[in-house]
């Protein structure tokens, strides 16, 4: 569970073409003020600990910045914070170093390859230089030990077969200057001119995917976490996947809590489809993924299969119209990875999940689970066969 904390909402510096909070500020939905001790309840409550999340959380005080990630290191011992890195000074880093915060950065390469996080003036200029303090800030951090991971959103500015290899390259140099871990995003957005414009097409995705995968096992420090998950949930382990695979209920996104400036509960961004956050169920629901497994896939659903236990028809954030009930419109990636991850773990002498015996009583074990209200992990499911 990750409780993220949105003091400033959606606010932020930047304008990135294809950001999933963008229906939230085209509707005017953005904060402007906040309440530290009504945030401090309410973390208290989901339990924490957090991440300082946003829009651009750096834009915060200095001073209420020290007060969130003092109290968090007392109460639980550790924090973090999701940020573009345009904001990062050496005040900052001093922070990270005394409170104990984990740093995430979400860029998608060096120089131009960035292009798309614009800067909030748009200005070609602005953006240039927001993104080299992006990339001196990441060196800055790890010249002061506080490794970051990162986000990396793939799309036709960085990951085009004319200059994918370029991010290659960048990928290399992070590796050698120690970096751990890196989160691979699809370019999803409402906008179909955006879409049109920056998405990759499908066999490009796939191409760029398949080809990051090849390239991480060079490395000596960096891991993509896409890759291990996917690999981890064929062979039945879950423990350790991003929410996307876990059965997430859109009106309550167990694994993403998130809490606004002012103290509300609120959901994860991704699918907030209207701009206007839908308020949390006090409990969740599963029939997403009931329909998805009874649905023929020509009308949106999973049935038959093979990879719905791990996959589960992927985040509804992403789902095929914007309409969570329907499974992801990337299911031709996903599939083409865990494809070529089951040939793999088939030639190391393992059978994987979706190829073996159990898979099927496996199958009706979670819907049953699902229909009584209930979300086990595969290996609780497994341990009930």
């Amino acid at each position: 569970m990750t409780v993220e904390l949105r003091p400033l909402g959606v606010l932020c510096n930047l304008a990135c073409e294809y950001c999933y909070q963008n229906p939230q500020r085209e509707a005017k939905n953005v904060a402007h003020r906040y309440d530290i001790e009504r945030m401090k309840s309410a973390v208290e409550a989901e339990g924490g600990p957090f991440n300082l999340f946003g829009g651009e959380p750096l834009l915060l005080p200095l001073r209420d910045l020290e007060t969130l990630w003092a109290w968090g290191l007392e109460r639980y011992g550790r924090n973090g914070v999701q940020t573009n890195g345009t904001t990062i000074r050496s005040a900052h880093i001093d922070l990270f170093k005394r409170y104990k915060v984990h740093v995430g950065i979400s860029i998608d390469g060096p120089g131009e390859m960035n292009a798309l996080r614009v800067a909030h003036s748009r200005s070609p200029e602005a953006t240039v230089k927001a993104t080299a303090k992006a990339e001196r800030a990441i060196e800055q951090l790890c010249e002061a030990g506080i490794v970051p991971g990162l986000i990396v959103t793939l799309h036709r500015t960085n990951a085009s077969p004319a200059v994918i290899g370029r991010l290659h390259d960048w990928f290399r140099r992070l590796d050698a200057l120690g970096l751990r871990s890196v989160g691979l995003h699809v370019l999803e957005s409402e906008s179909d001119a955006i879409r049109q414009a920056h998405g990759l097409s499908m066999a490009e995705n796939i191409e760029a995917f398949l080809g990051l995968y090849e390239l991480g096992k060079s490395f000596a420090n960096i891991r993509f976490q896409l890759f291990d998950e996917m690999r981890a949930l064929l062979m039945g382990k879950d423990d350790k996947a991003s929410c996307v695979w876990t059965a997430c209920d859109p009106y309550t996104t167990r694994a993403v809590r998130g809490i606004e400036g002012n103290g509300r509960r609120s959901n994860c961004g991704r699918t907030n489809k209207d701009g206007i956050d839908f308020v949390k169920s006090a409990s969740s629901g599963y029939e997403r993924y009931i329909s998805l497994y009874f649905s023929a896939q020509e009308d949106g659903g999973c049935a038959g299969c093979r990879f719905f236990l791990m996959c589960k028809g992927n985040c509804p954030g992403t789902a095929i119209n914007g309409d969570w009930r329907n499974r992801t419109e990337f299911c031709e990636l996903w599939k083409a990875l865990f494809v070529r991850f089951e040939d793999e773990i088939r030639r190391e002498g393992r059978t994987p999940l979706s190829l073996g015996p159990e898979r099927t009583a496996l199958e009706q074990r979670m819907v049953a689970e699902w229909c009584g209200g209930r979300n086990p992990s595969l290996a609780e499911a497994m341990a009930q066969l």
